[in-house]
């Protein structure tokens, strides 16, 4: 099988995200009578740079399962993934530390980044303003609410201003006022050249993305 994951070299032409081919099955029941279940047949996606693309399907349908792959948490079982500059991934359920505070969540991912303090300070300002959380940068994790641990989890995404931003049901916790400030700062990376894949189980303002897939037998089909 070929290798599930390929990085594609920075300045080549093309998708600076792309997925061809991607099938995915589980395992499912106990012995003797385990059988395979298939939930990816051969899924296709090309994200081009400053494009917002939808990913819609019902529960179940293998949205969360095809991110994961983008993103290289779980392997393929045939196909093949490109990428071109980072990657910045917002899971469903926020993968945080209970004990620690929001700015200490910030500083330990901008290490993995390898972030200079100056690009953290400015970086992690911006995000606090943007997404109206600044008064619990001192909070540990286990002591937010979860409407404000989204804006974590997604400032934890955003940090190192990835080239194509992952997101899985990313403002299933906001509120109205959040909701809004979530679309104005994905504009505004669009603007930069910045993209981003978006995953739901439904899509409201269509008129915010350039365009919509539905995954559907486990496959994508546009809109």
């Amino acid at each position: 099988m070929e290798d599930p994951v390929q990085t594609a070299a920075q300045g080549g032409i093309g998708p600076v995200l792309a997925a061809s081919g991607i099938v995915k099955s589980y395992r499912r029941g106990l012995w003797p009578a385990r059988r395979s279940v298939p939930v990816l047949r051969g899924a296709d996606l090309a994200l081009d740079a400053g494009e917002i693309v939808g990913l819609v399907g019902e529960n179940g349908s293998g949205k969360s399962t095809l991110m994961k792959i983008l993103v290289g948490a779980l392997a393929a079982d045939a196909g093949t993934v490109t990428r071109v500059g980072g990657l910045g991934y917002c899971p469903q359920e926020p993968l945080v530390y209970p004990r620690l505070t929001c700015d200490e969540h910030f500083d330990l991912f901008a290490s993995a980044y390898a972030m200079t303090a100056p690009a953290v300070q400015a970086s992690r300002e911006s995000l606090y303003k943007s997404l109206g959380f600044a008064r619990y940068a001192r909070t540990r994790a286990d002591q937010l609410s979860g409407g404000t641990l989204a804006k974590l989890n997604l400032g934890l995404a955003l940090l190192a201003d990835p080239q194509v931003l992952l997101l899985d049901e990313p403002y299933a916790g906001f509120d109205f006022d959040t909701y809004q400030k979530f679309w104005h700062l994905v504009a505004d990376r669009r603007r930069a050249g910045r993209s981003a894949l978006i995953i739901s189980h439904f899509v409201v303002d269509e008129e915010r993305f350039d365009r919509i897939l539905d995954l559907t037998e486990g496959k994508t089909v546009p809109r």
